[in-house]
């Protein structure tokens, strides 16, 4: 029997290598020859660098940025064994978990740690970028990323603009008679697994800044500056990006790097699973073994479920799904043949996520399936 594992993390409980180690163990002591691959997965958040590195050739590079109050920071990306391809994970160097909660506020937070790492990756002689933006503390449409790339904006005097997202509303020129040269024979590929615009009831600062400090003001505000700083796209470098799905994304990310780096917005599982050659690791699979640690309608809706699935339906292999918790909504789940939850017991969330109670939980409930899998083949029911 050959298992594939692609379960991407219990966010906040256990990594994509935890989870396959405790998956692999329970399916061991019910089939102890079972051949196991694991390939650890994540989207384009948190845990991206961290699961893409583990499963490909290459190198993580330490450099030193600034977070998204401008504090002096490390901050982790990866380099891949062709020496020119970089694999940056936005939350390194802009992620919320980086500011306080008290000192929140997207109209203050910056991209600019995630230029410089950029920049670092391009002084190392990378021209390809796969950016995984999920999981950010700011609203300010890739600006700060982009003025640690040479690029300076300016508002209707000429005077160059400051840091975070209240400088969009005061953008009326942009110079790029600093920008590195590289750039231009850079490529960009962006992990992105949302659909919101930069501007509007769906756009960046009505649907996500208030997870990142903003409160109601600092929202219209946020909002009636990125739909000024689309307009002078439009006019100065006649890319009209605003509307296109994903350009919202983290803040106006997806649609910055559109506009000014010709990026490219991918899912992020997509991506994922091409780098790591999934489709070959489905190579004479018995059966695959997915989950998070919430399965809900949106799993299935662009997210690692949805991926996974796609590539198991297409090989002909069946799909069974782990999850800590599964929403009453998903009474059908086309393209996943199994969901279990792995609760044995009502608990807390507190008391499921506790590291070594899950890892008995998961552990538990994989040793069940494999068991009921090993009857039904003995059987031949």
């Amino acid at each position: 029997m050959k298992v594939v594992l692609a379960i991407d993390s219990f966010k906040g409980c256990a990594s994509s290598q935890e989870l396959s180690a405790w998956i692999e163990e329970g399916i061991k002591e019910v089939y102890t020859e079972a051949d196991v691959h694991s390939c650890y997965i994540a989207d384009g958040g948190e845990g991206m660098l961290s699961a893409l590195m583990q499963n490909v050739k290459g190198k993580i590079v330490t450099c030193n940025v600034h977070d998204p109050l401008m504090n002096p920071i490390s901050a982790q990306y990866g380099i891949l064994e062709d020496g020119t391809t970089a694999v940056i994970e936005m939350a390194q160097a802009g992620g919320l978990p980086l500011v306080p909660k008290e000192k929140r506020n997207p109209l203050l937070t910056t991209t600019f740690g995630v230029g410089e790492q950029v920049k670092d990756a391009i002084e190392k002689g990378c021209r390809k970028f796969i950016v995984g933006i999920g999981g950010s503390a700011t609203n300010d449409a890739a600006l700060g990323m982009l003025q640690a790339l040479g690029y300076r904006f300016l508002d209707a005097s000429g005077k160059e603009l400051g840091l975070g997202g209240a400088i969009l509303e005061s953008v009326h020129h942009i110079d790029e008679s600093h920008v590195l040269p590289e750039l231009k024979t850079c490529e960009f590929i962006v992990a992105c697994d949302v659909d919101n615009v930069m501007y509007g009831p769906s756009g960046s600062a009505h649907v996500y800044a208030a997870q990142k400090g903003a409160d109601e003001a600092m929202i219209e505000r946020l909002d009636a500056g990125m739909k000024q700083f689309t307009q002078v796209l439009k006019n100065t470098l006649d890319k009209d990006v605003a509307m296109n799905a994903g350009s919202g994304a983290a803040g106006g990310m997806g649609g910055g790097m559109q506009a000014f780096l010709n990026a490219t917005l991918r899912s992020g599982i997509e991506i994922i699973l091409d780098q790591i050659g999934f489709d070959d690791h489905l190579n004479n699979a018995t059966l695959v073994l997915t989950g998070e640690g919430r399965i809900d309608r949106q799993s299935l809706m662009g997210k690692v479920l949805s991926g996974v699935s796609k590539r198991c339906k297409k090989a002909g292999i069946p799909l069974i799904a782990l999850g800590g918790g599964i929403a009453d909504e998903l009474e059908e789940h086309e393209g996943v043949d199994a969901i279990f939850s792995v609760m044995r017991y009502p608990m807390s969330l507190e008391e499921a996520m506790e590291k070594n109670r899950a890892e008995k939980l998961v552990k538990q409930s994989v040793k069940e399936i494999f068991r009921l899998i090993k009857l039904v083949k003995k059987r031949d029911l």
